[in-house]
């Protein structure tokens, strides 16, 4: 379906010596050699049409696209016919031409089927019958399915699966820090009966040399410090590196 060409397109009215009618015409005869592009005046046309624009108020993007793409291939068609061009570059600039050319004659099917769009949604007609109808598949028969194959259908998948890993398991450390407290109040106070007078001590190696596993010497750490913040305990060492001695301050 062709569509009218707008007046502001490709339907542009040219007015010349050698020519009276839309400008898409004109370029149709010059690409047909019909007319000689050396006696077209692209300034006359183009100034003519800036001046035409400018009296509107609002100008129609597509009209003014599709007169740009016409105007464009005019331009070059012109170039072409002044510039002198070296014989290497003829077969190139061929390609190039014919390149435009489709690009032009694919601008304007597009044009003329965004037309006819428009025609049928004007109409009411939102959709388009296919070109051949679609292939549908036959209803799949599930006559022969029972509950024990599809059953055992799902033990073949999940046996190609491995066994989800065990969960780790939460181990209870053997002693608390507040039952390390005690033990260490008790270890001190028993020094100090020992030594019979008050206050006792205890070095902090012969204290930890008594745990059994890595958790109870962390475990006996952390007693130790909480002593030492609530001042029943202090830590004092003569030298460094040397003996940690741990006394009692009650």
């Amino acid at each position: 379906m062709e569509t009218a060409l707008n007046p502001l397109g490709a339907g542009y009215p040219v007015s010349l010596p050698i020519f009276d009618g839309p400008i898409g015409l004109l370029l149709h005869l010059i690409e047909r050699e019909e007319l000689d592009i050396t006696e077209v005046s692209l300034v006359a046309i183009t100034d003519r049409y800036l001046r035409a624009i400018e009296a509107l108020q609002e100008i129609d993007p597509e009209a003014l696209a599709d007169f740009l793409v016409v105007a464009a291939r005019l331009l070059y068609i012109k170039s072409r016919g002044l510039l002198p061009h070296p014989e290497s570059e003829e077969e190139e600039e061929e390609g190039q031409s014919e390149a435009l050319l489709r690009q032009l004659q694919d601008y304007r099917r597009f044009r003329a089927a965004a037309g006819e769009l428009r025609l049928r949604a004007s109409i009411g007609l939102r959709t388009s019958a296919r070109a051949t109808p679609p292939q549908i598949d036959r209803k799949l028969d599930l006559s022969a399915l029972t509950i024990q194959k599809l059953a055992d259908a799902a033990q073949r998948a999940l046996s190609s699966f491995p066994n989800d890993p065990d969960l780790p398991s939460v181990r209870s450390y053997p002693v608390t820090v507040a039952e390390k407290i005690e033990s260490i109040r008790e270890r001190i106070s028993g020094r100090a009966e020992e030594n019979g007078r008050a206050g006792g001590s205890l070095t902090f190696s012969a204290l930890l040399s008594q745990s059994r596993s890595r958790q109870e010497i962390i475990v006996t750490f952390l007693a130790v410090l909480e002593l030492i913040k609530q001042r029943e305990i202090a830590a004092e060492q003569e030298e460094t590196f040397g003996e940690i001695l741990l006394r009692s301050l009650r």
